[in-house]
């Protein structure tokens, strides 16, 4: 998206989306169902590491995260063994957090194992909407919630199922990331586009 696109008057976009990587994001991504279980994963990864810091750090650093993690890939994630998460450790590119880097190999895991039981992620993940994108209607951005009742059963069953750092504000912004809910504001260009999509 060139800066010229980016400052014209006459698109109005949800307020969050300020910086150039955010504009992106938020035009083409934010809010657009996504169906694809290596892209569900690619979300929950992200998700985990934001959890705490901006989604613009997480954005900035998401083509090093690709490459550190082996293009989000939860196959060969999930055989990571404490060679490679000590190799992860010492990559200045992506967020070092111990913590975090063993919850993505164990969420990884857990993700195959969904999958082995369900058919998908997909099928689980929008189980929570009954399978259709909730429309909301917000006007205002302090309108937006950061939890609601579906993302509160969504991170009680992923926790009993045994993911990590998912709590239900980490949950209910891979929703909105992942398209399960439109949160796109109603003066937001993309609130109409997303709703089209159905």
């Amino acid at each position: 998206m060139n800066p010229e696109e980016m400052e014209k008057p006459d698109i109005d976009r949800c307020s969050w989306a300020k910086h150039p990587l955010e504009v992106e994001y938020h035009d083409k991504e934010w809010g657009v169902p996504v169906h694809d279980d290596f892209k569900h994963f690619e979300f929950l990864l992200l998700d985990t590491f934001q959890a705490g810091l901006s989604w613009l750090t997480i954005l900035k650093k998401r083509n090093i995260f690709r490459k550190a993690f082996d293009g989000f890939n939860p196959e060969i994630i999930a055989s990571y063994d404490e060679k490679k998460k000590r190799e992860l450790l010492q990559d200045a590119g992506i967020i070092r957090n111990k913590l975090k880097i063993s919850a993505t190999v164990n969420n990884a895991r857990i993700f195959l194992k969904i999958i082995q039981e369900y058919g998908s992620f997909d099928r689980y993940i929008w189980s929570f909407v009954n399978g259709k994108t909730k429309m909301n209607k917000w006007e205002q951005m302090k309108k937006v919630p950061v939890t609601t009742n579906e993302s509160d059963a969504m991170s009680k069953d992923m926790k009993k199922q045994g993911f990590r750092f998912v709590g239900s504000t980490t949950c209910y912004a891979y929703m909105q990331a992942a398209g399960l809910v439109n949160d796109h504001l109603t003066g937001c260009f993309r609130h109409r586009e997303i709703k089209s999509l159905k």
